[in-house]
């Protein structure tokens, strides 16, 4: 099943929810990481490296975003209260927000460098969003981590509601996003 229905996520939106959700777990630790190496010549390479997944995991959120408004969104159980379907839809658009956020910060962070992070894996050359500005490249990257942050917790919130529903209520919610229609 490719498609979603009413009743369970299809094949790609359940392969966007793991590769994105994998990515950026990832770009968090790595992003953590590139900010804790000390000062070396190599460190542009790896902030290079960060800043060309980041443009894809932006891409790969948007083409998200457009199958899953072109999709139906499976519902919750019926016996699922108007407050946790609320939550539920407030936290995945959040979800889907503070991910563009970060990666648009983390890009207007690129232009305003004075060497900026627009060569895509030596590929070609992303256009740049923003100019050269040294105090603006550094508000910009202290929102990115902040947001960074948000996502993550926004991340946990979503990961505990998963074994909440597994675990807990028992019912298909999570299984339903790692298998689809398969019972």
């Amino acid at each position: 099943m490719i498609l979603n229905t009413r009743s369970d996520w299809g094949s790609v939106a359940r392969a966007f929810h793991w590769i994105l959700g994998i990515a950026i777990l990832g770009m968090i630790a790595f992003g953590w990481w590139v900010n804790h190496v000390p000062a070396r010549p190599d460190r542009f390479f790896w902030r290079s490296i960060h800043a060309d997944i980041g443009y894809v995991v932006l891409l790969l959120t948007v083409v998200r975003l457009i199958w899953r408004v072109a999709n139906p969104t499976p519902e919750l159980p019926s016996d699922a209260p108007r407050w946790q379907r609320i939550a539920a839809q407030v936290s995945h658009w959040l979800l889907y927000l503070v991910t563009i956020l970060v990666a648009m910060l983390g890009w207007a962070m690129s232009g305003a460098r004075t060497q900026n992070y627009a060569d895509w894996f030596g590929l070609f050359r992303v256009p740049q969003i923003t100019s050269p500005d040294r105090a603006a490249e550094h508000a910009y990257e202290e929102r990115h981590i902040f947001f960074a942050y948000v996502l993550l917790a926004l991340v946990v919130l979503h990961v505990a509601a998963a074994v909440w529903h597994h675990f807990i209520r028992r019912d298909r919610v999570t299984m339903r996003m790692v298998r689809g229609g398969q019972r």
